[in-house]
């Protein structure tokens, strides 16, 4: 089977870091930026870095765009560079179009004009950074719905050597209100977890939950 071959449009650090993740998953990646510096920073990172402007259909059609699986805009500081390309390369037939977002108005427009997904790094990143400045344990949140959602946490010491029951995190004494999806324990992941697994202390834990039920683990 050929590897799927994805265009990352914007080679700054969003789309140089999306660029280079994905070409270690195994995709082709065409990185495309006008800053030759960008693009010479990716040779032999990703499959093809090229020196372009990505809102020329001529210049598009010319590296194949067409043939491509995916696109993702990764464009930050130029607006209407982000929404003439993604208009150009939902034109040309591109099957999925991940596109960057300054803005909710921005990321308004580039839905309208043919984006499947948009994506708000700065708004996310700030998010992310909120959620953690008072509680350090968390590693990683994802919204799943308006207060609740998933998080990546270590425990607090006060855990370790407890098992899931014994720390109100499982069975009918579960005090927390939490859902316990997974353990990462080195290299080796335990998917839902039973009651008697013992919490050790490099244990890196994916729960699901409200928010406020979180706070309460912290406390």
């Amino acid at each position: 089977m050929p590897k799927r071959q994805v265009i990352v449009v914007g080679l700054g650090r969003f789309g140089a870091r999306v660029a280079r993740t994905l070409y270690q998953m195994g995709y082709d990646v065409l990185g495309i930026d006008t800053n030759e510096q960008l693009v010479q920073a990716l040779v032999g990172q990703i499959t093809y870095p090229v020196k372009a402007d990505a809102t020329s259909e001529a210049v598009l059609r010319e590296l194949g765009a067409p043939n491509f699986d995916a696109a993702v805009i990764a464009i930050g500081s130029d607006v209407q560079a982000s929404i003439m390309c993604t208009v150009l390369l939902k034109s040309m037939g591109m099957p999925y179009i991940v596109a960057r977002a300054r803005d909710d108005l921005h990321g308004r427009t580039l839905a309208r004009v043919g984006a499947d997904r948009v994506v708000y790094p700065e708004q996310e990143m700030g998010e992310r950074v909120a959620r953690s400045l008072f509680t350090p344990d968390v590693l990683e949140y994802m919204e799943v719905a308006p207060g609740f959602g998933l998080s990546k946490v270590r425990l607090p010491e006060a855990f370790h050597g407890m098992t899931l029951k014994e720390a109100g995190l499982s069975g009918p004494r579960d005090k927390y209100g939490l859902a316990v999806l997974a353990i990462r324990r080195g290299k080796d992941v335990i998917l839902l977890p039973a009651e008697d697994e013992r919490i050790q202390p490099d244990d890196t834990f994916i729960l699901a939950g409200k928010d406020e039920k979180l706070e309460k683990l912290r406390e």
